[in-house]
């Protein structure tokens, strides 16, 4: 089974995160922030990888450093669970709606590390959770897990939707591109590396 454990402690936070990626979509999250416990549920659920995570930090600040911690945990344990990568699909894509809400994801398990992510919309907030914290989440993942990440929020109006849209997309594109696939020998490149 790919799993992996990681910690990180800050003198802002403290994350502890498992994840298995052969896993049926299980999940216990605490991180002090409800709205984003319940975000890394349906990305967890949708993209069928048990994740563990108890997070704690300095939220009454702001909550930007636990977000982009646990971002960064989730994309090293992500990492260390692909191991050598060998036999994976690569590539993952997602089109995915929420109600009023469209986004699509694309993945690419490249060995670097980038984020895309488009929306016209990054103003409204909800419960103190906005597009840009959503999107510092997904940069920490990205550069972390070593992967190319491109997200683009079509539309939406309800921004709860727009959000479960992005996480809810980006757990399904996630999903197929760390699938084993029994045609691919070896890593997935013609440089043999990624």
């Amino acid at each position: 089974m790919r799993k992996a454990k990681i910690e990180r402690k800050t003198g802002e936070t403290n994350v502890n995160l498992e994840i298995n990626l052969d896993g049926k979509g299980r999940y216990a999250v605490k991180t002090g922030i409800p709205f984003f416990d319940h975000m890394l549920g349906l990305m967890s659920r949708h993209g069928l990888f048990d994740l563990r995570v108890k997070a704690a930090g300095d939220i009454d600040v702001d909550f930007h450093h636990l977000v982009e911690d646990v971002g960064i945990c989730l994309g090293k344990a992500v990492a260390k669970a692909l191991g050598k990568k060998e036999g994976i699909r690569r590539f993952g894509f997602s089109l995915l709606p929420m109600d009023d809400a469209l986004a699509n994801v694309a993945v690419d398990i490249s060995g670097r590390g980038m984020l895309v992510f488009n929306s016209a919309e990054k103003k409204r907030v909800k419960a103190a959770f906005d597009l840009e914290l959503a999107e510092e989440f997904f940069n920490a993942f990205a550069r972390s897990a070593g992967i190319t990440l491109h997200i683009n929020l079509l539309y939406g109006k309800n921004l709860h939707h727009m959000i479960e849209a992005v996480f809810k997309a980006a757990g399904r594109a996630v999903r197929d591109a760390v699938a084993l696939d029994k045609k691919i020998k070896g890593v997935p490149s013609t440089k043999g590396i990624l």
